[in-house]
């Protein structure tokens, strides 16, 4: 049977996959250009001070952390990460990863932002931001080994709950384990392979920005336009679509409350 004699649903579906494989190639093609590019190294972790923005970010985690506390009251009803990327599937499939979303590829989550203002505020004060979300994990989860996406951004999280001691959460990019610290930050190229563990037996929260990677031009202008691409792309507009569904759910439960 050929793709267009398939059910609607598996039609679909194949050209999502083929789009999704030729998209993946084509950020490929381009890493090597970025690596060469790049006005931050390429090592798996990357220093804090060639980003002006996280020390006013990491001054204000206070006021993140309170704004975060208002939406975990409401923790069982947070959407898992698969339930916004079904691709993800692979990678988790339980209910011990909650995502609270800001940002997706530039695409903006109003109700949300609305719902953290300050949080909202100063996220979008950063130069490049592309992506923001509170990534709370669960008592006893572990994310296996896995990659971002594309190498034209990097990861900076941003530790707002921590279970004590530390060394019971732990982030591995390549070969390098690190330890969150509250109100505290790491930075990292979410290119590398890279996984974490929460085996405490309380919940662990990170705010999660990824930012345009300082690049020379003009691979930097090359570097936006793949960005703007990947935005529009199936991966992120169904993702987009099914935050919507998200939030409109998590708005009529906070005002039944």
């Amino acid at each position: 049977m050929n793709v267009l004699s398939q059910p609607d649903g598996n039609w679909q579906a194949k050209i999502r996959q083929r789009f999704l494989k030729a998209a993946e190639q084509l950020l490929r093609r381009f890493e090597g250009l970025i690596e060469s590019h790049s006005l931050v190294g390429n090592t798996p972790f990357i220093e804090a001070q060639s980003f002006p923005w996280v020390k006013q970010l990491e001054h204000n985690w206070p006021t993140i952390a309170q704004e975060l506390d208002d939406i975990l009251q409401y923790q069982d009803e947070l959407p898992n990460f698969q339930d916004l990327s079904p691709d993800q599937y692979r990678l988790t499939q339980d209910d011990r990863w909650k995502t609270f979303f800001f940002y997706a590829f530039g695409v903006k989550a109003a109700q949300n932002c609305a719902r953290c203002p300050q949080t909202s505020q100063l996220i979008e004060s950063i130069p490049g931001m592309k992506t923001a979300f509170f990534s709370i994990l669960l008592p006893q989860k572990h994310i296996p080994e896995h990659c971002g996406v594309f190498k034209g951004v990097v990861r900076y999280h941003l530790a707002l709950k921590v279970p004590q001691p530390e060394t019971q959460c732990r982030l591995r990019v390549a070969d390098q384990i690190r330890h969150w610290q509250q109100g505290q930050g790491l930075i990292f190229d979410d290119r590398f392979p890279h996984e974490v563990w929460n085996d405490s037996d309380e919940v662990r929260v990170v705010l999660i920005i990824d930012v345009v990677r300082p690049l020379q031009f003009p691979v930097s202008l090359l570097n936006q336009t793949l960005i703007r691409l990947i935005s529009w792309s199936p991966f992120v507009q169904d993702a987009k679509k099914l935050q919507n569904q998200w939030e409109k759910r998590l708005g009529a439960i906070m005002k039944s409350h």
